[in-house]
């Protein structure tokens, strides 16, 4: 497989900012189902050319697999050859920060438009002839399709499914190497990996500004999630959400700047994160492995913490925002493969049952209760420690009586607008007293941050525990 991405945007050299890779120097990478090799065939100030090719061994894919049949099919098929789904995880894996948009020595270029011109090879593409142009057109692109006979000897025989996919434009690399690893196998229309509810996670960061309004959106996801009713139709409602969203809703940084600059001077939230995390962690009997819920996970900073602890064998966030949804599987599209493994990412609601949700260790909810209407307290308490039931659970939030202390907060004000009620110490003892009492859990309560001698610290955790 191959893959070649050029600029002539000058100094060209500087492709290896925005790539993490030095031209100078040949990399290669062991990806557990093939090498890459990533090298510089031409670099120098008018013109800059990056390449990575991708060699697969087709006995190791099948190597320990039961069974013999489709045997055949399994060491006789184009995977190894074609750029696949797994040229698209190679992508993803050797140039995660230039997908993300990353460049410590050029941030200003990473999120500048530049000419990139881009080549594939061999491309497979099932369905019209032109299905090609009909993907990467509307994205700003021209499009040159290069198609080739079953056998040049034969020309009666036809044209193979595969092309030379040669694309140009100006563009943010970030962009165009996110648009490649959507719709390479979506033209395959094949994936050599299980699609599950965690793919439309991953569809969602990575479609984020232009799916939404693609022309081709519902084949895109159709095929990007192998034609799976129920996560089709998932992933065309909440794009749908998506496009409907005020701007502030597709923010959640800025929603949240208020009770940021409340709380930075204290690094709260990183200390709330850190002390939960340590929580969960300690909550495991010794040698043991946790699955862990983080329910309300946003863009995924808790699981950030907990996804690399050998002692936690799955993590699984739990979001009722798309957009947050989508932020969190940005957020982890580099994380090495056997990490990925172990996290997933689904979007519901904690006020309803939900058996998705049952059969784990530990639980945590950070800074999410305030944000539930009262009324509907009673049913998230119901649905998480009556149904779901995880040995622990660890909620987090403000305390109410510290916020006396904060410069600039009107008394009369909460830290967040969208906070529903903020708790005093006693108000937040009462109800997780009763929780505990109702649902057979212990209960332990301790403060976050530096605590005043009058009013606390300014967050404060209950630990459930059965």
């Amino acid at each position: 497989m191959f893959l070649s991405v050029a600029t002539a945007h000058r100094p060209a050299t500087d492709l290896g900012f925005l790539l993490h890779k030095n031209p100078a120097r040949m990399q290669d990478l062991d990806l557990g189902f093939g090498r890459a090799v990533m090298l510089y065939p031409e670099a120098n100030d008018a013109r800059c050319e990056f390449v990575l090719t991708l060699d697969i061994d087709p006995v190791a894919l099948v190597r320990g697999r039961s069974g013999s049949e489709g045997l055949l099919d399994q060491y006789v098929n184009d995977r190894p050859y074609a750029a696949s789904s797994f040229l698209s995880v190679a992508i993803g894996r050797c140039l995660g920060a230039a997908m993300g948009g990353r460049s410590k020595e050029r941030p200003a270029l990473a999120q500048t438009k530049i000419p990139l011109s881009v080549t594939v090879a061999p491309l497979p593409v099932r369905g019209r002839p032109d299905l090609v142009e009909r993907l990467f057109s509307p994205l700003g692109y021209a499009v040159e399709v290069t198609r080739h006979p079953l056998d040049p000897e034969r020309p009666d025989w036809g044209e193979a499914p595969y092309v030379t996919l040669r694309l140009s434009g100006t563009a943010r690399l970030a962009d165009l190497l996110t648009h490649l690893t959507v719709l390479m196998p979506v033209l395959d229309d094949r994936k050599h990996y299980f699609v599950g509810e965690d793919e439309i996670g991953k569809l969602l960061a990575r479609g984020e500004g232009w799916l939404p309004d693609h022309p081709e959106r519902d084949l895109i996801v159709a095929r990007y999630l192998k034609r799976r009713g129920a996560l089709v139709r998932q992933a065309l409602a909440q794009l749908a959400e998506a496009a409907s969203e005020p701007d502030a809703a597709l923010d959640p940084a800025g929603q949240e700047e208020t009770e940021a600059a409340i709380e930075r001077p204290l690094r709260l939230h990183e200390r709330r994160l850190d002390r939960v995390a340590q929580v969960i962690a300690e909550s495991g009997t010794k040698g043991g492995t946790l699955r862990v819920l983080d329910l309300g996970c946003g863009d995924g900073k808790l699981i950030a913490r907990l996804i690399r602890d050998p002692a936690i064998a799955q993590v699984v966030g739990v979001e009722v925002s798309s957009a947050e949804l989508a932020r969190a599987a940005r957020r982890f599209e580099t994380l090495p493969e056997a990490l990925h493994r172990k996290l997933a990412l689904l979007q519901g609601s904690l006020i309803y049952r939900d058996a998705r949700l049952r059969g784990f260790d530990a639980a945590a909810l950070v800074e999410v209760i305030e944000h539930v209407e009262p009324d509907r307290l009673p049913h998230l308490e119901r649905a998480l420690f009556g149904d779901a039931k995880p040995a622990t659970i660890v909620v987090t939030t403000p305390n109410r009586d510290h916020n006396a202390l904060f410069p600039g907060l009107p008394a009369d004000r909460l830290r967040h607008p969208d906070h529903r009620f903020e708790w005093s110490r006693a108000e937040f003892a009462a109800w997780a007293g009763r929780v505990a009492s109702d649902h057979g859990y212990a209960v332990r309560i301790e403060g976050i941050g530096d605590a005043h001698p009058d009013y606390g610290a300014p967050s404060q955790m209950a630990v459930f525990s059965r």
